[in-house]
């Protein structure tokens, strides 16, 4: 146990304090069961070392945090380990990567069940199915799911600049005034650009092919290592999963041809569609609907999109200036809004009654003129005109 106590003193001592996600704000810690999912890369390690630091300190005693793939585990189990810091007087473990420990929801309802005065928070892969876990533990965890950086969140990590979450309806209708707000602190438009770049994954350090190597790699892990573990992905079948990144990275925005795609990849139909539901719950993709009411659980998506902009950088040999417009946009809105096609009228058709047009700053409203609430979401322009707003606008949204 002192080995564990070692630890936490030295990770949470290390965790830097300057800069907190937003979503530090909206997770209710004191709840018994918290849950933190999210794709490999995004910031769950720190945030919850972020929050241990500034609630507990750094000395492990009222809360114990432990990474779950430790050598630790291999001679001590998850209970065991529980039970003996209850009995020094522990109040809140912090789980890292539990998926990593084989029998965690059965340990962890036991725990809960045991010491109902123990509080547990956990993070683990966006591919963590709660609901069927070995233990049901839906009904008594309060999930949350953990997005990269946002626009917004980008420049207050890496350019210190702070501006307010807005909502989208406060940028649908007052664009002047937030744009006038973030036009006041800096040139949005460049920073933007660089975001597009490198900037949705925390651990950016100005090296851009170091970047995009690591990201590859945290594309392969999750191919590898967690696709197989969570998704019945066969181990030999994760070569076929990697030329499909690779083939819709370098063709895209991708009008789906299922059929096409079998051929490509040299497997049938049934086990493509199957493979993109599971790289869209892993976070490598976005499938798109016409009408999301409708989907079947094999239905062909009608448009399919890499999960987010760096993503298309570190695997494309050549960027689109309109997928990336495309791929921000349903990345971005996809927190907390749903994003379907727009198929005929308009690109996107949010929350079932917004509809957007997306395109470069000489976009016409032609498509959607006779729309109503509809808007452009234009590239290269740092104030709105009339309907008609600036593109990074939908990155102030968390």
């Amino acid at each position: 146990m002192e080995s564990l106590f070692k630890k936490h003193r030295i990770l949470i001592s290390q965790t830097s304090t300057e800069i907190v996600r937003e979503l530090m704000r909206s997770v209710n810690w004191e709840k018994q069961l918290v849950s933190i999912r999210g794709s490999r890369g995004v910031g769950k390690t720190t945030l919850m070392r972020q929050y241990i630091k500034q609630k507990y300190g750094v000395n492990a005693g009222e809360a114990l945090y432990c990474v779950m793939d430790s050598m630790y585990f291999t001679s001590h189990t998850l209970l065991e380990t529980a039970e003996r810091f209850h009995i020094m007087g522990g109040k809140h473990l912090f789980l890292d990567e539990v998926h990593k420990y084989p029998t965690w929801s059965k340990e962890v309802k036991e725990i809960i069940d045991l010491w109902p005065d123990m509080k547990i928070t956990f993070t683990g892969s966006s591919l963590i199915q709660i609901l069927n876990a070995d233990a049901d533990l839906s009904r008594r965890v309060l999930s949350y799911d953990m997005a990269g950086l946002s626009f917004r969140e980008y420049l207050h990590f890496y350019k210190n600049i702070e501006l307010p979450v807005y909502s989208l309806e406060k940028i649908l209708k007052d664009a002047d005034g937030v744009c006038d707000t973030v036009c006041a602190l800096c040139h949005p438009q460049a920073l933007f650009e660089e975001y597009l770049r490198v900037g949705y994954y925390p651990f950016y350090d100005g090296d851009e092919q170091e970047y995009y190597s690591r990201l590859e790699n945290v594309v392969s892990f999750i191919i590898d290592q967690e696709m197989t573990q969570f998704c019945g992905v066969e181990a030999s079948y994760t070569r076929k999963l990697k030329a499909m990144m690779l083939f819709l990275a370098n063709n895209l925005p991708y009008d789906v041809n299922i059929a096409k795609l079998s051929s490509y990849l040299e497997i049938n139909k049934t086990t493509v569609l199957s493979y993109l539901s599971s790289m869209k719950k892993a976070e490598l993709l976005h499938l798109l609907y016409a009408d999301n009411k409708s989907v079947t659980k094999m239905q062909k998506p009608d448009k399919i999109y890499v999960h987010n902009p760096n993503m298309l950088f570190a695997l494309g040999t050549e960027q689109n200036v309109g997928t990336l417009r495309e791929c921000f946009v349903v990345n971005q809105l996809s927190v907390g809004h749903t994003v379907e096609y727009g198929k005929t009228q308009g690109d996107f058709l949010i929350d079932g009654s917004i509809t957007l047009e997306v395109g470069g700053k000489d976009k016409t409203f032609d498509q959607i003129a006779d729309i109503p609430d509809s808007y452009i979401l234009a590239d290269s322009m740092e104030f709105p005109v009339g309907k008609k707003l600036p593109l990074w606008l939908v990155g102030l949204l968390y």
